[in-house]
């Protein structure tokens, strides 16, 4: 894997704990009561998998390739490298989660891009005098409503919470499957007859949930990050059916960046070639079942985390049903990659876990309430236990600080 390796090893004794992290051949020593920095989506969980696997992603690139802004001309998207566009539709084939027939491809930095992209596409198609309401469903994911907040685009505006959303004429819901940050699957919520969806897919991987049918939707964005753990990759894709939006969201990277970096695609492309060759049955010996194995590193967590807050009363995690996975063949429950955690009525769970050098999301930026918090669920092991290591030790509230 490229870029900093990293070790981490927890020692424990009576009096302290100690994790030395290894780091460009230097040790570091820092005490447990260090910040846990659980407020983003850091997928370094990944690196277990990807390290095991070690050269077989090797990607070299000579110095004369990729000099031109184009990958292919005749393509409706332009700069899409066709290595990356044929493993994204072999991925999706082997996985089953997506339909990619009669669908283009639109590759962006990562899907942050293409949601603006998607937004701008929709909005100039529809050609409203006034900014176009956007909307998603509570608890939504927290980025919908600041993205557009500091765009202060005369195109669109955040509509907020869509259970709510009531006025008449267009508007765009984005629809989050499995939800961020609760992991519920979801649906439409608005039924007007001028709505469009865009469908927001970065999670529905069989580690984090049942794959239950091919998704088959007029806008549907995925991310590299959330699915191989290469966040640092910046590449997403969208699988768009109408031919126009997509030459418009093409147009909008167009003058965004000129395009997308061909040396993430190309490793990007390398990568889900590795994932799809680990799903077949003849592969080979040493090369693991990538969604098996990231699945039980999900699973072993989520029960982890469950354990902790069985005996404790201060706080609670949702429990998901069990659906039938066609890519596994077995019925399995969700993993969500974030634990939507809540505290007793009336605390303030963020605050309460920040007094313990734990750093959460306020379920206030989900447009929720302030005893839910946002938790992720892909952080190093070591970050990990020792978050529920110190979970544990709270029981409880007292004149506004928490009780050990």
């Amino acid at each position: 894997m490229c870029g900093t390796e990293q070790a981490v090893v927890i020692k424990s004794s009576n009096t302290s704990s100690v994790a030395e992290e290894k780091e460009n051949g230097s040790v570091k020593n820092h005490s447990f009561e260090e910040i846990i920095n659980l407020d983003h989506g850091d997928p370094t969980m990944y690196e277990s998998y990807w390290k095991n696997v070690g050269s077989k992603c090797t990607v070299t690139i000579p110095a004369y390739q990729s000099l031109s802004y184009f990958a292919n001309a005749k393509n409706l998207c332009w700069f899409l490298e066709p290595t990356l566009e044929e493993e994204i539709k072999m991925l999706h084939n082997v996985v089953g989660n997506a339909i990619v027939q009669d669908h283009y491809i639109v590759v962006g930095t990562g899907s942050s891009q293409l949601i603006q992209a998607a937004l701008y596409a929709l909005c100039d198609s529809l050609n409203e005098p006034n900014p176009i309401s956007v909307v998603s469903a509570a608890p939504y994911y927290s980025s919908y409503p600041e993205v557009m907040d500091f765009l202060r685009s005369r195109l669109f505006k955040w509509g907020g919470d869509a259970r709510s959303f009531d006025e008449d004429g267009p508007y765009i819901e984005m629809v989050t499957s499995p939800n961020n940050p609760d992991g519920v699957i979801r649906v439409p919520v608005v039924k007007g007859a001028k709505g469009v969806l865009v469908h927001d897919f970065a999670y529905y991987w069989p580690q984090y949930t049942a794959i239950t049918s091919p998704a088959d939707h007029d806008i549907m964005l995925f991310t590299v990050s959330k699915c191989t753990g290469h966040a640092g990759s910046r590449i997403g894709w969208a699988l768009v059916r109408d031919e126009n939006v997509a030459k418009k969201m093409v147009k909008f990277i167009e003058l965004n960046t000129i395009g997308v970096s061909k040396e993430a695609q190309l490793r990007a492309a390398k990568i889900l070639e590795v994932i799809s060759t680990s799903c077949q049955r003849f592969k080979p010996h040493d090369l693991k079942n990538f969604f098996e194995y990231t699945h039980n590193l999900m699973a072993e967590r989520w029960k982890k985390l469950r354990d902790s807050v069985k005996s404790n009363k201060l706080f609670y995690v949702p429990k998901f049903p069990l659906q039938y996975c066609h890519f596994t063949r077995d019925f399995t429950e969700t993993y969500p990659a974030f634990a939507w955690l809540k505290c007793k009525e009336g605390i303030d769970c963020e605050k309460l876990l920040r007094g313990h050098k734990i750093l959460t999301r306020s379920g206030r930026r989900f447009g929720s309430d302030q005893e839910y918090v946002r938790i992720s669920m892909l952080a190093r092991d070591a970050e990990f236990d020792l978050f529920l290591q110190r979970l544990s030790t709270i029981h409880g509230v007292s004149n506004g600080n928490s009780e050990l």
